[in-house]
């Protein structure tokens, strides 16, 4: 799932980065309020992680924009502000939660997660199709009761397909959702990913569509 950072913190920045993409998030990070509106207008996220003081435009401007133009992403307010009228403020513009500065990481995870999920398939951290389960929480990944180890790119591949099982994706909403700007994309890297989840579940887990994109069948 690819998600925008706004935090014009570079330590908090850095931070968070990392901990998104080992958490197998794509992630774009923007430090200043015209770039998080920029950004949220033009690119498709699952959910915007959004400071409220930053350089050029405030958090909550960026906010009001966003849900004025319509763009409805989850919002994760994460911010030093503390005061009950600041996160009154955020949440009445439109933000789904609202995390205050300094956080543990296992938290802002967890309340991610709770956010995606709520705009998903159910109120479960685990995704289940058929025979074949994954748990976003703990990104262990079952086949036919027996567990499987998938490397972090893999595991984030395969959660977009049980996000929407039955659902072709293309090579370009592929890469869009697993890779962010920082991030270079061999033009096979899409290929190589399926070809591993394959190996280390089925050939049949991951169904080709020629011309079109892949899908993991949704089950009887």
């Amino acid at each position: 799932m690819r998600t925008l950072l706004v935090e014009d913190d570079p330590l908090i920045g850095e931070a968070i980065c990392q901990t998104l993409r080992d958490a197998c998030y794509a992630v774009d990070w923007v430090t200043d309020g015209k770039q998080a509106h920029l950004a949220a207008s033009t690119g498709q996220y699952s959910a915007v992680l959004l400071d409220l003081g930053l350089p050029r435009q405030d958090g909550l401007a960026v906010l009001r924009q966003m849900r004025q133009g319509g763009n409805l992403v989850p919002v994760l307010i994460i911010t030093a502000r503390a005061a009950v009228e600041d996160r009154i403020a955020g949440l009445d513009l439109g933000a789904d939660d609202y995390l205050v500065k300094p956080f543990h990481v296992g938290e802002l995870l967890a309340r991610l997660r709770a956010l995606t999920r709520r705009r998903g398939p159910g109120a479960s951290s685990i995704l289940r199709n058929g025979e074949l389960s994954l748990d976003q929480a703990t990104h262990e990944v079952w086949f036919h009761g027996e567990p499987r180890q998938l490397s972090a790119r893999e595991f984030a591949l395969l959660r977009e397909f049980l996000l929407r099982p039955g659902t072709i994706l293309s090579r370009s909403q592929l890469e869009t959702r697993l890779y962010g700007w920082s991030e270079g994309v061999e033009s096979n890297a899409i290929e190589f990913l399926i070809h591993g989840v394959r190996k280390k579940l089925d050939a049949a887990v991951v169904k080709n569509i020629r011309g079109v994109g892949w899908m993991v069948p949704k089950a009887e």
